[in-house]
């Protein structure tokens, strides 16, 4: 863990639309009394007046005027690799905002890695995640670096609360199915295009994910206990009373990283999990099917995801826009992520026999794309800060659920307002 710099926090790509979210989240838990005091922090970009203004926007809405004397600027670019390596040898921890990641997140981890920072980012894209994986986790493990991805909505909800299902469980959990649930207010809801890029170009080279899963080598995390059934491409649930559909995030690929390492590393017992999220009802259904349809063919021709990334409201209809949410929007919005989980009860060997319990529970939040990120993102940097002794011995590249599922994440994200939760607990 590297000690004696200058900043413990290091917000990069400060002034972009998520960055400056993650900026007013450090600056309010920053004021907290755990940290008050004790915690000096920068943000870092290319535009001096941007970076400014980003500062001074957060010392508004918080009333926080102190911010503008307080927080440092670092002027580094992606493209500059002499002046990422000076910023992260100033850091101990660098919150990595500037994506989309497979573009430019490898520049940023390997000056991290290089220079002794540790690094925390919020990417839901698998071919990067798991890219960084392959080329840095040994150089991080040598260096006693934590590279920690998808520490935002992409991950966080899904991979922990697979931890915390099974840490409610008495006995063994085998299967785990999340039902992603989200809620907009009048106003609606909209991402950003910034997560709309990602999508597009992550489906769009589905072979170079295959590469690169094939040269780590890993084995298949062996099915405790029953086969988990997956369920079609489209489904009614009766469970919520809605159609649903696969979750095409980044929640499948990093929840069986992390059960590969629980297995692999602490001898625990791996759960098997799937992905979906509720659509609502026939309408929506026809329309999402059309605009499926219609994205998985412009997307694998160049003239089509040109087409893709230059209109996003119109081929997301109205979904992603280049102006992201409104404040009103996301007061407007939430999420829930149910957690359906079954197992084995003490004494019931998980090989033998039918599973004879079920567990259900749940995470829910604000605004999941630029009101939970950030809290995600910033209380996973103060468990890096705090909780050194319950993370693994070793550096690496990690998952959330890998680094953090010996610390107190679960109770400062509970405090912070992103609230884990039993629904209904199996009879012992």
């Amino acid at each position: 863990m590297a000690t004696g710099r200058p900043f413990q926090l290091v917000v990069f790509g400060a002034s972009g639309f998520t960055g400056q979210f993650v900026v007013e989240e450090v600056a309010r838990v920053a004021a907290e009394d755990e940290l008050r005091g004790s915690v000096r922090w920068a943000v870092a970009g290319r535009n001096k007046e941007k970076l400014k203004a980003v500062v001074e926007r957060a010392a508004e809405k918080l009333g926080k005027a102190e911010l503008k004397s307080e927080v440092d600027i670092i002027l580094c670019d992606v493209s500059d690799p002499t002046s990422l390596a000076a910023m992260a040898k100033q850091a101990a921890i660098v919150l990595n905002c500037v994506g989309p990641y497979r573009f430019f997140g490898e520049p940023v981890v390997k000056a991290c890695v290089e220079n002794g920072a540790n690094c925390i980012d919020i990417s839901g894209e698998p071919q990067f995640l798991e890219g960084i994986y392959l080329n840095y986790n040994d150089k991080a493990a040598e260096k006693g670096v934590y590279i920690i991805g998808s520490c935002g909505f992409d991950s966080i909800p899904a991979d922990i609360g697979v931890l915390y299902t099974r840490n409610n469980l008495k006995g063994t959990l085998t299967a785990v199915e999340s039902f992603l649930n989200v809620k907009s207010g009048p106003e609606g809801a909209c991402i950003h295009d910034g997560t709309w890029k990602s999508a597009v170009y992550g489906l769009a080279d589905q072979d170079n994910l295959k590469k690169i899963r094939k040269q780590i080598g890993h084995k298949p995390v062996p099915v405790t206990g029953a086969k988990l059934k997956r369920r079609g491409a489209l489904f009614y649930s009766n469970e919520f009373s809605q159609y649903c559909i696969p979750f095409m995030g980044s929640d499948v690929s990093v929840v069986k990283r992390t059960q590969r390492y629980l297995q692999t590393h602490c001898q625990e017992s791996p759960v098997q999990y799937a992905a979906y999220t509720t659509v609502g009802g026939i309408g929506t259904v026809i329309k999402l099917m059309f605009a499926g349809l219609l994205f998985l063919i412009l997307v694998k021709f160049n003239f089509g995801r040109k087409l893709l990334l230059k209109y996003p409201e119109f081929f997301s209809g109205g979904y992603f826009t280049k102006e992201g949410p409104t404040e009103k929007q996301m007061e407007g919005s939430s999420f829930e992520m149910t957690f359906l989980g079954e197992g084995y009860s003490e004494g019931q060997d998980p090989q033998k026999g039918k599973p004879n319990v079920k567990i259900c529970t749940q995470v829910k939040g604000p605004e999941a794309g630029y009101v939970a990120t950030p809290i995600a993102m910033v209380q996973a940097a103060v468990v890096l800060l705090k909780d050194k002794s319950s993370l693994p011995k070793q550096g690496g590249v990690y998952t959330p659920g890998a680094a953090f599922s010996k610390t107190k994440l679960i109770d400062r994200l509970n405090n912070h307002g992103i609230e884990f939760s039993v629904i209904s607990q199996p009879e012992a």
